[in-house]
């Protein structure tokens, strides 16, 4: 059953694609009941009020959300450029998947590990998946369970799930059975 659970997550986390709906989030096309998405780790935007007060960073992410990728990666790029995390994170997602601009895998690598070594849970998570995958980097399972670790840290259920799944499968880290059903449990799963 952690195969189905993984890719669910990984579909939806992988692009970290989020906004606030009074009770529900849209995270990639699903809707989620907001506290949910907040016991997970996910932030959502009524979270980021320091952010909020900035009119590029909001115009960018309303231009993100409505799924206007050039205008948001004119608002976006230069407060990414500047060290925001959060703009660093979605302009990655855009570099990585061609969205308002010719795909640049580079750029995406270079702005998500940016964003992730300021801490960004879900930039954690989404380079974690460039290293477990090889997208955009070199192939290195190691490498990504190290920064699911460190967004798992910080509470991120898809985060701790694919931990889970990597110890189960001894996938970058040494096989270990008691602590895939330890983080499993942690993730709320019951098994």
């Amino acid at each position: 059953h952690g195969g189905r659970i993984f890719m669910k997550i990984r579909n939806i986390l992988s692009l970290g694609v989020f906004e606030a709906h009074g009770l529900m989030v849209s995270v990639a096309g699903s809707k989620i009941p907001t506290r949910h998405a907040r016991s997970c780790g996910w932030q959502t935007r009524h979270d980021m009020t320091v952010e909020l007060n900035n009119p590029d960073y909001t115009s960018g992410v309303a231009a993100f959300e409505a799924k206007n990728f050039s205008m948001a990666m004119q608002f976006l790029y230069p407060l990414a450029e500047a060290g925001d995390a959060d703009a660093q994170h979605r302009v990655a997602i855009m570099c990585q998947n061609g969205l308002g601009v010719v795909r640049n895998d580079e750029r995406a690598l270079q702005m998500m590990q940016a964003a992730a070594e300021q801490g960004h849970a879900i930039a954690q998570h989404g380079l974690g998946f460039m290293y477990l995958e090889g997208e955009c980097v070199e192939k290195d399972p190691a490498m990504a369970a190290e920064w699911f670790r460190k967004a798992a840290d910080q509470g991120l259920a898809g985060s701790i799930t694919t931990l889970a799944m990597m110890y189960e499968e001894g996938n970058g880290v040494e096989k270990d059975p008691e602590e895939a059903r330890r983080l499993y449990a942690a993730a709320g799963f019951d098994l």
